[in-house]
């Protein structure tokens, strides 16, 4: 009877350790993709208190946030495109490409750019600033992202985001917080978060029969 108590006892036991090992490996293989945000957004044409030089300087500023809050895994980029609209019509702008490189965990990184406006109908623009209102435009990125777990990498997946930036007379953004470029279809991280949970007791499940 002891020695079926111990035997008992055992088997709870690997059951407990296996759980726990398969607990830890999802959460060592779990990644979350980078936040990207504009933190900064400048259009000099569009500052009724500028000078006249500066309505005839048809250029965008902006201040491109990358932010990795993983704990233990870099970031690998490759190109990050970016794509620049104007208004509700999406009618494109601008363009510009910021060349690849790795990020370590826990890191934000910035990337701060002029970039030439074209095609954008400056004089409406201005007239809409003018009267008390205001103009929108919109950023999307889009690039492939590998992530640095301990010694390997894992396969490149795609990171497609944008967002919309509203300027005022000033010529920046109305919202004094960073404008977070979002995605329409949930990330790696949030089908972890649902499967996780799955694999583990299917694992406790193998290993209790």
């Amino acid at each position: 009877m002891a020695e079926y108590g111990g035997c008992c006892r055992c088997c709870f036991s690997f059951i407990i350790t296996s759980g726990f090992a398969a607990l830890f490996m999802w959460l060592s293989l779990r990644t979350s993709k980078p936040d990207c945000s504009i933190e900064k957004f400048y259009v000099p044409a569009l500052n009724r208190s500028a000078d006249i030089n500066s309505t005839n300087n048809h250029t965008i500023y902006f201040d491109l946030k990358l932010d990795n809050g993983m704990k233990e895994k870099g970031v690998n980029y490759a190109n990050i495109s970016l794509n620049f609209f104007y208004n509700s019509t999406h009618l494109p702008i601008a363009n510009y490409t910021v060349p690849g490189f790795y990020q370590g965990h826990k890191k934000n990184t910035h990337r701060r750019q002029l970039v030439e406006a074209t095609g954008l109908p400056w004089a409406a623009a201005l007239e809409a600033v003018s009267n008390g209102s205001t103009v929108s435009f919109r950023v999307e990125l889009a690039t492939r992202v590998k992530y640095k777990i301990m010694f390997w990498y894992t396969k490149r997946e795609r990171l497609e985001v944008g967002g919309d930036v509203v300027v005022n007379d000033t010529g920046k953004k109305v919202n004094r917080k960073n404008i977070k470029l979002k995605s329409g279809s949930p990330g790696p991280a949030s089908h972890w978060v649902r499967v996780g949970p799955l694999v583990i007791l299917t694992l406790l499940i193998i290993v209790f029969l």
